[in-house]
Formats: C-alpha cells, sequence, structure tokens
C-alpha cells in the first residue's frame, strides 16, 4: 500500500499558489484494509474514504471505462493491480496529473510539469473527451491562472469544440452547469470562463442569453466597445475588481440581457432593455436552477441600473420610488451589492475603466436622508393602513426634496 498527494494540490505546490485542500490516492490498497486502519468510505460510486484524523479524501486508485453519454456514463474499475500511472492517465489536465511520493518526490509521467511552467491547459488523453464537465473545468482553470498567463493548449480547445459538436454538452445537468460556473465567478477573472466556453462553441449550448450579446452593437457614444458582449465581458472584469461576492459578479454578468431582445431596426439603441433583460434572467436561473439571492440582485440590476447612471437628472418622487422598488431601507446590504455591479456598467467601457461614478454616493445621501425620519409624530395620529402609507411616503418624499 503506497499513498500519493495528487492533483490540485501538487500543481498549486508547484505553482506557489494557496493549496486549499488535498487529495490522496492509495495504490495497492482495497476498500476492507481501509476500512480496518480506520478510514470511513464515503464515495459510493468507487472506493473514497475520508482520513480518520485530517479528514482528507484519499481514494483507491482507479481507472474508469465509458459506458454511456453524458458525465455519469462511467464503469468505474478500483482494486489492488491499478498503477498510479494509469490512474493519472484519467485525469482532465497534465497539470493536474501529477503526484509527491511519501518522500516529497515529484512523479510526472505526462509531463505536467513542463505544462506548468509553458502555462498551458492541455488535456492528458483522448479520454477526456468522455466527460462534458472538464469543459466546464477547463473554462474555470483559464479564469483562476489568466493573471499567471496560461492559456488553453489548441489541440485541447479543438478538442473541446469536438465534444460540443457531437452533443457531448447537452448532457449536462443544470447543478452542475451553476456548480462549475459559481466557482469561475469566484475566480480572478471570471470573464475567462465566458471566453473560452465561446471559443469552443459551448457557451451557446450552456449559456444562449450570454452568448447572443455578442455581436450586437451600441451606441459608440456611450460605448465605445460598441459590441455589446465585449461589453459585459468588461463589466464581469469590472465588477471582479469591485467585489469578491458572486452574486455581485453574476449581475454584472446578467445586466444587459435585455439588450437581446431589441428589434434588430432598431440598432444600435436599445429601448426599454432594462425591464426586457427581467424575464430573461428568470428564465435563465429557473433552467440553470441558481440561488434566489443571485437572481434577484440580477433582476434589480437589469431594471433598475440606468435609474442609477440618470440618478441627477431624476425627479425627487421617482428617485424614493425607485428606492422602494429596490427594497433598500431593508436590504442595506444587497442595495450596496446593487450599486457596485451599476458601477461595474459604468467603468466597463473602453477607455472609461477608472472613471468616477458620483451617482450611486447621490443614491446613498438619498437612502440616508430617507432613513433619518422620523415617524412617530404619525403614529400619534394613529393612522393605519393606506392612510400611514400615504403620510410616511409624503415625509419621505419630502427628506428626499429636501436632500436633492
Amino acid at each position: 500500500m503506497k499513498v500519493y498527494l495528487v492533483g490540485g494540490a501538487v500543481r498549486d505546490q508547484l505553482l506557489d499558489y494557496p493549496v486549499k485542500e488535498r487529495d490522496w490516492v492509495v495504490v495497492g490498497a482495497t476498500p476492507e484494509l481501509m476500512l480496518q486502519q480506520g478510514y470511513q468510505q464515503v464515495g459510493r460510486d468507487f472506493p473514497v474514504f475520508l482520513h480518520p484524523e485530517t479528514k482528507d479524501e484519499y481514494a483507491l486508485a482507479r481507472t474508469e471505462r465509458k459506458t454511456s453519454p453524458g458525465y455519469t456514463g462511467f464503469a468505474v474499475h478500483a482494486s489492488p493491480d491499478v498503477s498510479l500511472e494509469d490512474d493519472l492517465l484519467r485525469r482532465d489536465l497534465t497539470i493536474n496529473a501529477m503526484a509527491i511520493d511519501d518522500q516529497g518526490q515529484l512523479i510526472d509521467p505526462y509531463n505536467g510539469q513542463a505544462d506548468l511552467n509553458n502555462r498551458i491547459l492541455r488535456h492528458v488523453s483522448p479520454a477526456f473527451s468522455e466527460d462534458p464537465v472538464r469543459i466546464l473545468r477547463i473554462a474555470r482553470f483559464a479564469a483562476r491562472y489568466k493573471h499567471l498567463g496560461f492559456t488553453v493548449a489548441d489541440e485541447t480547445l479543438q478538442l473541446m469544440s469536438k465534444m460540443v459538436q457531437k452533443g457531448e454538452v447537452d448532457a449536462l445537468v443544470a447543478e452542475r452547469v451553476w456548480q462549475e460556473m459559481d466557482k469561475a465567478l469566484s475566480e480572478r477573472h471570471p470573464e475567462e470562463f465566458i471566453t473560452v466556453l465561446r471559443q469552443c462553441g459551448a457557451l451557446s449550448v450552456i449559456l444562449t442569453e450570454i452568448d447572443c450579446l455578442f455581436g450586437i452593437p451600441q451606441p459608440e457614444i456611450y460605448h465605445p466597445e460598441i459590441d455589446t458582449g465585449i461589453h459585459t465581458l468588461m463589466v464581469l472584469q469590472q465588477a471582479s475588481l469591485l467585489s469578491n461576492k458572486t452574486t455581485v459578479r453574476f449581475a454584472a454578468l446578467c445586466h444587459d440581457l435585455g439588450k437581446c431582445a431589441s428589434p434588430k431596426q432598431g440598432l444600435p439603441g436599445h429601448h426599454g432593455h432594462e425591464e426586457k433583460g427581467v424575464e430573461i434572467i428568470k428564465r435563465l436561473c429557473e433552467r440553470l436552477r441558481i440561488p434566489n439571492h443571485h437572481r434577484d440582485l440580477a433582476v434589480i440590476t437589469s431594471r433598475f441600473h440606468l435609474h442609477v447612471h440618470r440618478a441627477l437628472e431624476l425627479r425627487a418622487e421617482t428617485l424614493l420610488k425607485t428606492l422602494e422598488q429596490l427594497d433598500a431601507l431593508r436590504k442595506p446590504e444587497r442595495f450596496e451589492e446593487f450599486l457596485t455591479a451599476c458601477l461595474a456598467d459604468i467603468r466597463g467601457r473602453k477607455g472609461l475603466e477608472t472613471t468616477d461614478y458620483p451617482q450611486a454616493d447621490y443614491f446613498r445621501g438619498a437612502l440616508e436622508a430617507i432613513n433619518h425620519i422620523d415617524i412617530e409624530p404619525l403614529k400619534a395620529q394613529q393612522l393605519k393602513g393606506p392612510q400611514m402609507a400615504e403620510a410616511i411616503f409624503n415625509m419621505r418624499l419630502n427628506a428626499i426634496k429636501k436632500y436633492v
């Protein structure tokens, strides 16, 4: 029985990158032997065990054989005669197919270290094409390591394209797509996730709502980059600089989805795209089973981002109604996330990446003004129902007018 550190921990250790978790492969063991040594079995489809003290995952060396379409259609073979090289061969990327033994020696049968040094994401073997989730994983790794100069190997990108053409991506289930997408949104360059999926053709299958934005023009006076898809990537990049919250980044990604529904004869104008985007976002979130807090922030960002951009032009009553519709009084944290997404939209334009955004502070000031009103006198009048609501609205409106 031999134990090896494998996968991401080896890769990130060699990159001098933070190691978040450690996975181990055990060669020459059986499930019975692992249980005898106090390990707890957790894998149902293949033997994976938790260490009795560290709780790290220890998997028996295994091979896989494709039995049906999709990412679950595999027969797994785990036995003491499966070698470390056999186990590493089934992995996705060469940089993930390295191991370190108990003496600290690197075992690298598929030249992962060379690809690591050359900053290349390359598949280990043709078996890569058997699992469509690997397309999402490569795009996610591209998002994680773009700042280090990593790119996807041409032959790997070609293989991914063939997988899309053969319909392998169609077998992906919603939960797995969102799981990988959510992880990608947390990386340093989430826009690269979208770029790689588009390069191999997977974006048009997985995220048609995003893919359709590319090629749609916008008025150059407001958008020097012109292309809506390019603008969306720039906004997502800015959002990742402004916030580490995936809710904000998802809202940035979805803020202009309504522009796909703009009539061609009216281009490059996009009248009413804010409200059109709401239903598109809701359908996207329902299809991929995206959490409600992501959906809700994306919806209000689509619906109201132009209100903030035009804040200094708004009448006091419109400003107040917008704050109420944003539920800013009850959800100030979400309100701040919304303003951050709006700032990302402004800065996600060619040449405007560092522009000031006084509109956000204007909205914050308006919220602070109505936060400080005293409704105790109204309670003394014993107003009820609609009368109380109208009286509170008028007090808030007067506060906003004074602020303006």
